[in-house]
C-alpha cells in the first residue's frame, strides 16, 4: 500500500463531497490549537460553515482569522499479515485546506450560504426566516492553499486507476 498525493480537482472535490463533517482548527490568543468538528458547504473553491453568532470559537477568529479546515472518508483498518502489528495501518482520504474566515453579513449572502450549506446534506430548497439568519454567524472560507492524501492506496496501477476514476464517477452522479 502506498499514500498518494491528488492535486487533480476532481479527485479533490469528490473527496470533500463524500464527507458529511469536517473538522476546523484555529489558534486562540494564548497560542493554544482549538479543533472543533462542523458542518460545512462547498462550492467554486470556497468553504461555508456556520455557527452561533457568539461564543469562543468566534472570539478566536476575530483575533486570529486563520484557520485550517480537514476532511477525512474512507477510513478502514486495513493489513498486509494479521500477526504483524506494524502491517496494520487506515486506509483513508483525506484534504487539508487553508484560509482565512470571513464573516458574511449580507441577509441575501447568509441566505445563498446556508442554500449552499443545505445541498451538503439534503436535495431541498429552504425558505429562512429573517431572525433565523440574523441569529446565525455565516464564514466564508476562500481556499488558499489545499493539499490532499490517499492512504493505504494499491500499488497494482490498474486498481488504483479504477480507484481514482471511482472518485470522480462518484462526484458527477
Amino acid at each position: 500500500m502506498q499514500t498518494l498525493n491528488h492535486t487533480d480537482n476532481e479527485v479533490i472535490e469528490a473527496i470533500i463531497r463524500k464527507c458529511n463533517l469536517c473538522f476546523i482548527g484555529v489558534v486562540d490568543p494564548e497560542n493554544k490549537p482549538y479543533v472543533l468538528p462542523m458542518n460545512f458547504g462547498f462550492r467554486d473553491n470556497v468553504i461555508y460553515l456556520h455557527s452561533a453568532p457568539e461564543g469562543r470559537i468566534i472570539d478566536i477568529i476575530e483575533n486570529n482569522n486563520n484557520i485550517c479546515v480537514t476532511f477525512s472518508t474512507d477510513n478502514e483498518l486495513v493489513f498486509q499479515h494479521p500477526e504483524v502489528a506494524c502491517s496494520y495501518r487506515m486506509k483513508s482520504k483525506s484534504v487539508v485546506a487553508m484560509g482565512q474566515v470571513e464573516f458574511i453579513e449580507d441577509m441575501d449572502e447568509k441566505r445563498e450560504a446556508l442554500d449552499i450549506l443545505m445541498e451538503t446534506y439534503i436535495d431541498k430548497k429552504f425558505n429562512y426566516s429573517d431572525p433565523a439568519v440574523r441569529n446565525v454567524k455565516i464564514w466564508k472560507v476562500a481556499v488558499d492553499s489545499i493539499s490532499c492524501k490517499e492512504f493505504g492506496a494499491p500499488h497494482d496501477e490498474y486498481k488504483l486507476k479504477r480507484s481514482i476514476e471511482e472518485l470522480k464517477n462518484n462526484n458527477k452522479a
